[in-house]
């Protein structure tokens, strides 16, 4: 699929390419438009697959789990099932892709978010971030004290950021407002949008806008994103800020911008730690070392200046912070996380306390070598360090003691982040040639010279 964006009028005799690089051959001898042709991954057939591959994930589920993933999944079954349709009828129709597309994310996140909160009992995630909230006004801190965690629901894993998502239902708010699910899936629509957007290879270009929305719909529509804000579960903005982190710094003049958005996630979720040795080294590796600790100093001041304003008397009492937050999440509480999966760290800790320590060990020597690996060879960009972020991550749930297979949603995510982004990327390489179009003044239409690769 390719989009025009308008460069400018050229003038002139015989302008000359290389055959076969997409770029131009020959101009015509009159006035006329050369215009970069965006190569973008999101054809029509492979929106088509997607959405195929979609649809037997989610009807997979329907059969294989219950509950609220049963619902869920049971709305995206049809959902994408639909979209799939759309766009095998409309494969050789001049019907815009973004239709089906809003299919999609009307099916599997907008309706099932609505039913969920509408008619169905708050999951376990919901109802923590909610408690926090309340706990968070009430005692200046959204975690409870030792001596009242009767039972793994009275644990908050979370940091103190992601208590934010709860306070309309602690100030008041009832129903659809006073949900945290609505406010999750907000602001991480949002978050989504804008890193694309940053990431967009031209600013003004309306087929570059036109492929932020077209990128920001598919990813929120994917089960990636609709299925756990559907559930309640907190890794969407969490994941969307590490978009917005690598959308940022790509380009040497927003790193700061980049380490506040890296802070903020650092502040919602553990699980965003990761990537700040992983953005530190290449920023050492591209920029400079003193580049590097400025975007280490302002994620970590971010980070805990946040934590310390959204719970002042966790700092009076830090064993509850550790309990909840480090403790819990490695299975080392008295009451154990019901996050199960067949994944070595987790059997390893089913056999026992020697098991347990032995993948906490393994986590722990796996932690230094993806460290040594980053002083070796650290990533050379953004794109390589959310392949070496996915990676690292992938090796961390598989080790940890208490993991899930939804956590794998973060390597999946990045590993989208890239292909979706990539023609962003290469556009912004500097020297890199974009192919070209041809508009002559008078037809109005244009003529492309090239094949675009």
């Amino acid at each position: 699929m390719f989009y025009g964006h308008e460069l400018g009028k050229t003038t002139g005799a015989h302008t000359r390419g290389r055959a076969g690089t997409g770029i131009v051959e020959d101009l015509q001898q009159d006035d006329s438009l050369v215009v970069p042709v965006h190569q973008y991954w999101l054809s029509r057939n492979r929106l088509l697959a997607a959405n195929a591959i979609f649809t037997a994930y989610a009807t997979t589920l329907a059969v294989e789990t219950g509950h609220a993933d049963r619902t869920w999944a049971i709305w995206a079954a049809a959902a994408y099932a639909v979209t799939t349709l759309i766009l095998w009828v409309t494969r050789r129709k001049n019907v815009p892709v973004m239709v089906p597309l809003l299919v999609a994310l009307a099916g599997a996140l907008a309706a099932p978010v609505t039913w969920l909160i509408t008619r169905v009992s708050p999951t376990a995630e919901v109802d923590v971030i909610s408690r926090s909230a309340v706990l968070l006004l009430q005692h200046g801190s959204p975690y409870l004290p030792q001596g009242q965690l009767a039972s793994w629901l009275s644990y908050n894993p979370y940091l103190p950021v992601m208590a934010l998502f709860g306070l309309p239902r602690a100030l008041g708010a009832s129903g659809l407002f006073g949900d945290p699910r609505l406010w999750l899936t907000a602001t991480s629509f949002a978050l989504i949008w804008a890193a694309f957007a940053i990431a967009a290879p031209h600013r003004h270009c309306a087929s570059c806008r036109h492929r932020v929305w077209m990128s920001t719909v598919f990813i929120t529509a994917s089960p990636v994103i609709a299925f756990p804000l559907a559930v309640g579960i907190t890794d969407p903005p969490v994941m969307a800020l590490m978009f917005l982190t690598l959308a940022l710094i790509a380009k040497p003049s927003n790193v700061y911008r980049a380490a506040v958005a890296l802070g903020v996630a650092c502040a919602m979720k553990a699980t965003a730690w990761p990537a700040v040795p992983v953005l530190t080294a290449m920023l050492a590796a591209r920029d400079a070392a003193r580049s590097a600790w400025r975007f280490v100093g302002t994620t970590v001041v971010v980070a805990v200046v946040l934590s310390c304003a959204l719970a002042p008397t966790a700092l009076s009492n830090p064993v509850a912070f550790v309990q909840n937050t480090v403790l819990f999440p490695l299975g080392l509480t008295k009451h154990k996380t019901p996050a199960a999966s067949p994944l070595p760290g987790h059997l390893l800790a089913m056999t026992g306390m020697a098991g347990h320590w032995t993948a906490v060990g393994l986590l722990i020597v796996s932690g230094l070598g993806f460290a040594v690996s980053l002083v070796a060879r650290p990533p050379a960009d953004a794109r390589a360090s959310a392949l070496r972020l996915a990676l690292g991550l992938a090796v961390m749930f598989t080790l940890a003691p208490a993991t899930r297979w939804g956590y794998f949603v973060y390597p999946i995510g990045l590993l989208g982040w890239m292909v979706l982004t990539w023609p962003a990327a290469a556009a912004a390489e500097p020297g890199a040639e974009q192919p070209v179009l041809v508009v002559p003044a008078q037809a109005g239409k244009p003529r492309q010279t090239a094949s675009a690769p």
